[in-house]
């Protein structure tokens, strides 16, 4: 599921400036309805409502239509959920508490995996070729202290973007058959 972007903002901007329903607003922005009405019920807010038809998130034709039937839902734009899916595909900032887990992680693909290149293991966790063939080599200089860990259950890497490689990796191998 899509949400938009700064959640807590569009549902303040939606509560000040629209008849939506709680209900509504909170399956919009992937929040609980409580939430939403905490929001609402917030003497002061200590962030700024962001307007999700500015930002391009919404079309003032959905929120008319969500306003006049409550059992309407809110949509996010098509151009909105295209770039989301994108920013999904790639690497990003990895949080220095799973920066020590990625030797771990390349040691379960190549595990798992052994029919992907090592240059494929190596976008895929944000890698270097030498590490990666290091690692399936068992020379890299910690190799004894690497503990093998799975790096979808980490968050380094999706599943959905595992599979795609996968996928790559076994029609080049039909091919050179």
């Amino acid at each position: 599921m899509n949400y938009p972007y700064m959640p807590k903002s569009t549902a303040l901007w939606l509560i000040e400036n629209t008849s939506l329903t709680f209900e509504q607003i909170a399956d919009f922005c992937g929040m609980h309805e409580l939430e939403v009405k905490n929001i609402a019920d917030a003497e002061t807010h200590k962030m700024q409502g962001l307007d999700p038809v500015l930002s391009g998130q919404l079309t003032r034709e959905n929120i008319a239509a969500a306003e006049a039937d409550p059992t309407v839902r809110l949509v996010l734009t098509e151009t909105i959920v295209d770039a989301q899916e994108k920013n999904k595909r790639g690497g990003g900032y990895t949080p220095k508490l799973h920066r020590q887990n990625r030797m771990g992680g390349i040691l379960w693909i190549l595990k798992n995996y052994p029919e992907l290149s090592d240059a494929q293991v190596a976008r895929l966790m944000r890698s270097t070729n030498p590490t990666v063939s290091s690692v399936r080599n068992k020379t890299h200089k910690d190799y004894a202290d690497i503990h093998v860990c799975n790096p979808i259950t980490l968050g380094l890497i999706s599943e959905g973007v595992l599979k795609d490689e996968v996928t790559k990796a076994q029609k080049k191998s039909q091919k050179n058959k």
